[in-house]
């Protein structure tokens, strides 16, 4: 039988995990989740399992497992698939088997595991026992409260079905009770989160209207409450369990990832998402009471790869989707954001504009780099001389982020025709910026070369008399442009300067070539000077 370190026997043969890692290739498994770039005999990637900006995360086709430098994440196929979908190893054994057409005969199943299973499926059926019995209370004469405002709020009878929706009435007692009477005991129920068990044991939803929550497979992983009334906390949510991590689930997106629609839309709140799929935009989802995380877009990149972003439209939405924005675009993902304004959200929006309006705000979602800048501005007062320049300083601060030179060049010429910015100035700001910190990105035609300003240098020379005979070849002037003549060979990920293209190692020799052609003509002036042909010579050099 398998073993994996510290365990006891699994459900499965060795022969059976072998077959189920040789059908699942690791870079084609992976690549459905990260992007992944061909480097050598390897594969790199940004790492999934932490934040970072400069790729550590390493895939070995050849030797069948991955490996992150800088968390130290590693291991095979069926690690990545446990660590990423946060799965038991027999569940993600399950799944690359059935992904690879293998067939798993049970054996025997360790203490532990089916220890673990067994705790999973009990949350899970009070998770579901739980929704249902919400969903009958906002039916019922106690649920009156909680079905008028879902009413108010515009929700047809079919929406409210299709959500699963319910209600937790303000007599507390009955759901716990309930549970107890189907066997459940205080150690799982306390796990569960539907409970407090300060001062005595209360349920943790009371008058609130109920959204379960689910996961990709329509199973209630956990719960939102929307208080009745102006109590404090206006929403409230499930504690995270065993089930429920709000970091790594998103509300909606079991329907939403069923979508035909060209992306997904992200929003704030639960009626946003609700309002949406109502008007026909069933591609919509949204955090749950948390921030955008890495986690949220590493899920959102498994199902598309272009999102929208609409948030509140207020300030703290603004903040929110400028934080949304890179960890949207470190993610894969092209990332737009859809003006509400002058309403709030999307349901306000829909509800005083309708769908059509709401599509061809979707047709004009702008840019997200774009977003960035227009909220920028708003910093600045372009009509004083030192707030425009530092306005356009800020521009070329972001804009000297891009990796790819087409890429920014592209950002560099929308900027100046959108925000009515000198091209010319913006472009030499952005150059010496980016030479200056050196943090422009390497181009694809000169991988590892960081660029230089062209250095000048200038020799003068001063003459007493025309010589008789043979004058010298030397003009009165000599202007010498040696662009880029130190290259810097960027030696990150790994990388020998030997490995630089071949290209840049001729273009350094050729700059080479040019400085000794020069100094040879400094000497040779030098001479005529000595001979008294030159009453006097300089050399200046700048760059």
């Amino acid at each position: 039988m398998y073993q994996r370190p510290g365990r006891d026997e699994v459900m499965y043969s060795r022969e059976v995990i072998d077959e189920v890692i040789s059908r699942n290739d690791i870079v084609d498994v992976i690549s459905g989740y990260v992007k992944l770039k061909k480097n050598g005999s390897s594969y790199t990637g940004l790492c999934p399992f932490h934040n970072e900006k400069s790729p550590s995360f390493s895939v070995s086709g050849q030797r069948q497992l991955y490996h992150c430098f800088g968390c130290g994440a590693g291991g095979n196929v069926i690690t990545f698939v446990m660590e990423y979908e946060n799965m038991t190893f027999l569940e993600a054994v399950k799944m690359l088997g059935e992904r690879a057409g293998v067939a798993l005969p049970q054996t025997s199943m360790s203490e532990e595991d089916r220890k673990e299973r067994g705790i999973r499926d009990r949350l899970l059926e009070i998770n579901k026992i739980a929704a249902t019995y919400y969903y009958r209370q906002l039916r019922s004469e106690n649920g009156k409260a909680g079905l008028d405002y879902l009413k108010k709020r515009e929700l047809s009878d079919s929406t409210i079905n299709s959500f699963g929706l319910g209600y937790a009435t303000q007599s507390t007692g009955n759901l716990y009770k309930l549970l107890k009477d189907k066997g459940y005991d205080d150690d799982i129920l306390k796990e569960s989160g539907l409970f407090t068990y300060e001062r005595g044991i209360h349920e943790k939803f009371w008058n609130r209207v109920i959204f379960p929550i689910m996961d990709i497979n329509n199973k209630v992983i956990g719960f939102g409450g929307r208080v009745m009334g102006d109590a404090k906390p206006k929403y409230l949510n499930s504690p995270e369990t065993r089930l429920f991590d709000k970091s790594r689930n998103l509300y909606g997106l079991n329907i939403a990832r069923m979508s035909r629609k060209p992306n997904m839309i992200i929003c704030e709140g639960y009626m946003d998402v609700i309002s949406m799929h109502q008007a026909g935009f069933n591609q919509a989802v949204a955090s749950l009471g948390t921030a955008l995380t890495p986690g949220h877009a590493r899920l959102l990149k498994r199902y598309t790869d272009n999102v929208l972003i609409t948030y509140d439209s207020d300030e703290a939405g603004v903040k929110a989707a400028l934080r949304a924005i890179p960890l949207l675009k470190e993610a894969g993902l092209s990332t737009k954001v859809i003006n509400m304004r002058p309403y709030k959200d999307p349901d306000e929006f829909i509800k005083a504009m309708g769908a059509e309006a709401f599509q061809e705000r979707i047709d004009n979602a702008e840019n997200s780099f774009m977003y960035e800048i227009g909220t920028m501005l708003r910093n600045y007062d372009r009509g004083d001389p030192e707030s425009e320049t530092a306005f356009e300083r800020a521009v070329a601060t972001k804009l000297v982020t891009f990796k790819e030179k087409l890429e920014r060049d592209n950002y560099l010429k929308a900027v100046c025709r959108q925000f009515m910015i000198p091209e010319d100035g913006m472009r030499q700001m952005v150059s010496r910026l980016g030479n200056r910190e050196g943090i422009i990105a390497r181009d694809s035609n000169t991988a590892g070369v960081t660029s230089f300003t062209p250095s000048v240098i200038t020799v003068t020379v001063s003459f007493k008399d025309s010589p008789p005979n043979n004058p010298p070849t030397i003009a009165p002037i000599i202007r010498l442009y040696v662009g880029e003549s130190f290259l810097m060979i960027n030696s990150m990920d790994n990388e020998s300067p030997i490995n630089a293209p071949i290209a840049v190692i001729e273009y350094y020799l050729v700059n080479c070539f040019m400085i000794l052609t020069t100094c040879r003509t400094v000497l040779s002036m030098f001479s005529f000077v000595n001979s008294g042909c030159i009453a006097s010579s300089s050399v200046t050099g700048k760059g």
